[in-house]
């Protein structure tokens, strides 16, 4: 009987730490029919903070995401944009070629420009959410890794 219940103990015990380490796969569902809202750009040493008070303050809205079924869309600084992409294996991506409308910005906002996020976007490899934040994995011009964090747009 003891044999029988220390048995059943490490079994429990195996069941629940296999249930404490297998990672919650984020679904893509979740991300969808949202838009979402560049917050910070981190490449190499280099980090860039969207400052969304300043933002709203000013009167500006940019660097928004939002993902349908078949393409991405929203807004750059100032251009709308879109595009289509293709979702692969264990969070990968594929962002094809931005088209959009062709408005001259006035000036920069966040030392950030928008050909740096149209190409950050094209070069997106991988998707991930993390509780509230969407990541996004790329590459800089240079070939540098990046990560674009986005938050849901208020």
């Amino acid at each position: 009987m003891k044999k029988r219940k220390t048995i059943s103990l490490l079994v429990l015990i195996s069941v629940l730490i296999a249930c404490a380490s297998t990672p919650i796969i984020p679904k893509f569902e979740d991300i969808t029919d949202r838009d979402w809202s560049l917050v910070e750009v981190r490449s190499g040493q280099q980090i860039i903070v969207i400052d969304r008070d300043r933002q709203a303050a000013n009167g500006f809205d940019t660097f928004i995401l939002h993902f349908d079924e078949e393409q991405i869309s929203g807004v750059g600084a100032p251009n709308r944009y879109f595009a289509r992409y293709s979702l692969e294996d264990n969070q990968g991506m594929t962002i094809g070629g931005i088209a959009g409308t062709l408005m001259a910005a006035l000036f920069e906002q966040e030392n950030f420009r928008e050909h740096e996020y149209f190409g950050y976007l094209q070069n997106a490899t991988k998707w991930n959410l993390a509780g509230d934040i969407l990541e996004l994995y790329s590459r800089g011009e240079d070939g540098s890794e990046a990560v674009l964090f986005f938050k849901l747009a208020e």
